[in-house]
């Protein structure tokens, strides 16, 4: 049984936040990556629907949410989605995050952990150096020319594709879907822009900007799931084993025959493996005096 969603948009201090919503039960936020939208996680929404109140978001510069200049450091990105929940009424949610959403969700529960039960990392940036070579060449000086030079023309030729395949028994692979789709969308001259600003933030020319290893120790209390595909030529797997490594009581699957984004390349199985991890999981509850004490027993004193 397909679940309806409704497409929303709020306005938070002036700016247009767009997002999807359907299901009813505990809320489960989804947070796409670099370049994407609520389309990141579409074949998984009515399977994650059956069981929870599911929140797809347009991050701030993607998708159906307002554009252009602003701060999308992910300090700011993890606050926003702090104060769309408020705006929703939801106090607290299980986060699943996407390549950089996998960051702001690391964010946002380091930031506002008493609105985090769960953390789901899907192949998460902030987790090692290492990124693949296109999105680090995307940083270099004369990229914005590059791209407002191709991005247009790519989009002709993928709605003439699209054209194309209506007619004709063509279907391109979900991933390759969403990257040619993320691409086009470089054609406006404010999610080009967005885009640029967000990548800036977090990756280089020598590879991630952002790294939240040295904090993970912080996730001893917040049940946590890692995901990632064994052939992810964006962000390594490696990254995912050594998270699992440091994060006290984490899980991690891999998937064998999915890229960056198994989420698409097995829509199945995902929603098995997060049904699986909520039922085997109490929600986190958050407590000022064990996180002190958390801080306190990693904390080092230099006397001066």
């Amino acid at each position: 049984m397909n679940v309806n969603f409704n497409h929303r948009v709020v306005r938070l201090h002036g700016r247009e936040v767009a997002y999807v919503v359907g299901g009813e039960g505990p809320t489960v936020l989804l947070v796409h990556g670099i370049g994407g939208d609520w389309r990141t996680w579409e074949p998984v929404l009515d399977g994650l629907a059956r069981r929870h109140q599911v929140v797809a978001v347009d991050l701030p510069g993607h998708g159906g949410s307002a554009k252009g200049a602003g701060d999308y450091s992910l300090g700011a990105l993890a606050s926003a989605l702090r104060d769309l929940g408020g705006a929703l009424g939801i106090e607290r949610a299980t986060v699943i995050g996407h390549s950089l959403g996998g960051g702001i969700a690391m964010q946002f529960a380091y930031q506002f952990p008493e609105r985090c039960e769960r953390l789901v990392l899907v192949s998460s940036g902030g987790l090692g150096p290492d990124v693949g070579l296109i999105l680090r060449l995307a940083t270099l000086p004369g990229s914005e020319l590059f791209l407002s030079l191709t991005a247009p023309a790519a989009r002709s030729v993928i709605n003439c594709a699209a054209s194309a395949g209506r007619a004709l028994p063509i279907r391109p692979t979900a991933d390759a879907e969403h990257y040619a789709r993320a691409f086009a969308a470089l054609a406006d001259s404010e999610t080009r822009a967005a885009f640029l600003g967000t990548l800036r933030g977090v990756v280089g020319a020598r590879g991630q900007l952002v790294d939240a290893r040295d904090r993970l120790y912080l996730t001893e209390h917040m049940p946590t799931l890692i995901v990632w595909g064994e052939r992810d030529a964006v962000l390594p797997v490696d990254h995912g084993h050594a998270a699992q490594q440091a994060m006290p009581g984490s899980r991690l699957e891999i998937f064998e025959n999915a890229g960056h984004l198994p989420q698409l390349d097995d829509p199945r199985r995902f929603i098995a493996v997060v049904d699986d991890f909520v039922d085997m999981t109490e929600p986190s509850t958050f407590s000022t005096e064990r996180w002190t004490e958390l801080l306190r027993s990693h904390g080092e004193h230099i006397e001066t």
